[in-house]
């Protein structure tokens, strides 16, 4: 079946979130939602996450899923702020592998053993393969690690949410340099998608910056994606491809937002508690990521 899929640009980071709807049931997931985040002021805000529940209400739509591909290192998550203010009765999911990041980043960010490790802070963590309903159209979750390890895309119908694991062809695939990335691994969970799905099933991206000048784009098909990737089409082979990618990772720079960002999205994008003088803080990890 062929959901509706409405697409949301947050130009400060890149990102594209969606609104996936089954036009017959109107039931609805929203995938990798974004708060604002001024790093300057330290300032968090909701417009862009208030777009999204506007053309909720808009279409008349009911939201039974907020889903994240993975924890995100480049904005911070909206997910808790829609499901406490908006859509409480909405499950918040992510792929099981969000565990092996939670465990990686705890001692980084020194968050004690108080901080749990289990993925509990989720309402429910997808297993590879799994499946739901988005109304009557059938979900099924993919383990694509490699950019993260808990990286998953979500196949719902005829359309493939990637998360940061492919790009627009012209934009390549994800850097693998993150604790818990690997390039081999990102190469062979492309591969599966590659040789699982046909090549008419329709791909949005979690991100893209317009390459060469061009405005931004959501969408492609996986067919595209093989012949045309500038990183990883049909023929390349792994060993190829890790070289182009190791090489290209080492250049790049930290996410301007990582260390906000994975502080929150560790905990369902949810912020730090408040300290006893009533204000909420990120903490800085110096010469250390």
């Amino acid at each position: 079946m062929r959901p509706d899929v409405l697409p949301f640009r947050h130009a400060g980071t890149g990102t594209w979130s969606y609104l996936v709807l089954d036009p017959d049931s109107g039931e609805a997931a929203l995938v990798d939602p974004v708060l604002d985040y001024d790093a300057a002021a330290g300032r968090t805000g909701t417009q862009s996450a208030q777009a999204l529940v506007d053309v909720v209400h808009e279409r008349g739509a009911a939201v039974r899923w907020l889903l994240e591909t993975h924890a995100h290192a480049d904005h911070i998550s909206a997910a808790h702020w829609l499901k406490a203010t908006h859509f409480p009765d909405a499950t918040l999911a992510i792929g099981a592998g969000i565990r092996t990041v939670q465990a990686t980043f705890r001692p980084i960010f020194n968050l004690g053993d108080d901080f749990a490790v289990d993925g509990s802070q989720f309402d429910h963590l997808f297993a590879d393969d799994e499946t739901f309903p988005i109304g009557n159209i059938a979900a099924r979750v993919i383990a694509v690690p490699g950019h993260t390890s808990d990286s998953v895309a979500y196949l719902v119908g005829d359309a493939l949410f990637t998360g940061d694991s492919l790009f627009m062809p012209d934009g390549g695939t994800a850097r693998c340099d993150f604790p818990g990335g690997s390039a081999p691994m990102l190469f062979r969970s492309i591969r599966r998608l590659y040789d699982a799905l046909p090549d008419d099933t329709r791909v949005f991206v979690c991100h893209d910056y317009g390459p060469g000048g061009r405005e931004p784009a959501f969408e492609t098909t996986l067919g595209e994606q093989k012949r045309a990737n500038i990183h990883v089409r049909d023929d390349t082979a792994e060993a190829e491809y890790v070289r182009l990618r190791e090489a290209r990772d080492a250049t790049l720079a930290m996410p301007a937002l990582i260390i906000p960002s994975v502080q929150a999205n560790i905990r369902a994008g949810a912020l730090p508690e408040a300290e006893d003088n009533g204000v909420r803080y990120f903490k800085v990890p110096l010469d250390t990521l």
